[in-house]
């Protein structure tokens, strides 16, 4: 092993020590996260930016539909598309998609707010000259961009309800 290794090693135990000694805890460490979280039942708008972000955040929280929800999650979506990259006779060669999902975190019972958050995800796609690649492009641009609104919406409702003790 090289010199350089074994620092690198003894560092790394250096530093779980350390972070065993302050009291850090793992966010999914937090007792009962898992239950809380599955039981966020998911409200999004119509249209298919709306159903692949209900069905990413479904998955990304584990929801079981055989259960009653604690929680409810209102989403609104906002979408903007930017042509980017345009060609000398004016035709976009690529473009800017833009997600914003705004949300409300509350109860399902009394309906109260217990967190509110937004979301912005930008992306870019290749805009092709065959119209049926171009759509094909745009639609995988959406899924990508639900795909990573879902994950940090996740993850900041994690946070919070690790916060909360769920």
């Amino acid at each position: 092993m090289s010199p350089l290794a074994a620092v690198l090693r003894g560092a790394g135990f250096a530093s779980l020590l350390l972070l065993a000694g302050c009291g850090f805890t793992p966010l999914y460490a937090t007792p009962d996260l898992g239950a809380g979280l599955a039981a966020v039942e998911v409200t999004t708008p119509e249209g298919r930016a709306g159903a692949l972000l209900r069905e990413q955040l479904d998955d990304a929280l584990g929801r079981r539909a055989s259960s009653a929800p604690a929680y409810r999650l209102d989403v609104a979506l906002s979408e903007l598309r930017y042509p980017r990259g345009v060609r000398v006779d004016n035709v976009a060669t690529r473009y800017e998609y833009v997600l914003t999902a705004a949300y409300t975190f509350s109860a399902a019972a009394p309906g109260e707010a217990l967190k509110t958050g937004k979301v912005r995800v930008e992306l870019t796609y290749d805009s092709a000259d065959q119209p049926y690649a171009s759509v094909i492009a745009q639609q995988d641009a959406q899924a990508r961009a639900a795909q990573e609104a879902a994950r940090r919406i996740h993850l900041e409702l994690a946070a919070f309800l690790a916060g909360q003790g769920s």
